[in-house]
């Protein structure tokens, strides 16, 4: 099994890309290429970058693609804002719970490989 199955951050934030998906199903059709391809990518961006850095073998290497997905997160938070401010969805506090974890588990594991 590889070493990022096993991170808390990185299963939290493959439950977030779950949730985006079905959050954002109802989006307009005209905004398919944009505002829902932008929040699915966000979403994704997450746990792939969770997973690359793990799978870097160093830990500045891990640090930084930590980083960018943290970056990713509050890219997500953002669209997750402006579609409920559009009205595309309700907000859901369930998905912001989500998002709020993953923040604290992704800063959680890099205070943690700080020390090291």
């Amino acid at each position: 099994m590889k070493s990022h199955y096993r991170l808390e951050a990185w299963q939290a934030a493959m439950a977030l890309v779950r949730s985006i998906y079905l959050w954002s199903q109802p989006f307009p059709e005209d905004e398919r290429f944009g505002l829902t391809a932008q929040i699915r990518r966000a979403a994704i961006s997450i746990p792939s970058n969770i997973a690359e850095g793990a799978g870097r073998g160093s830990t500045s290497a891990f640090c930084y693609f930590l980083k960018i997905a943290r970056g990713s997160l509050s890219e997500l938070e953002t669209q997750y804002l402006i579609a409920s401010d559009l009205g595309f969805n309700s907000r859901d506090k369930d998905l912001e719970a989500q998002i709020n974890r993953t923040s604290m588990l992704i800063s959680g594991l890099l205070r943690r490989l700080a020390k090291h």
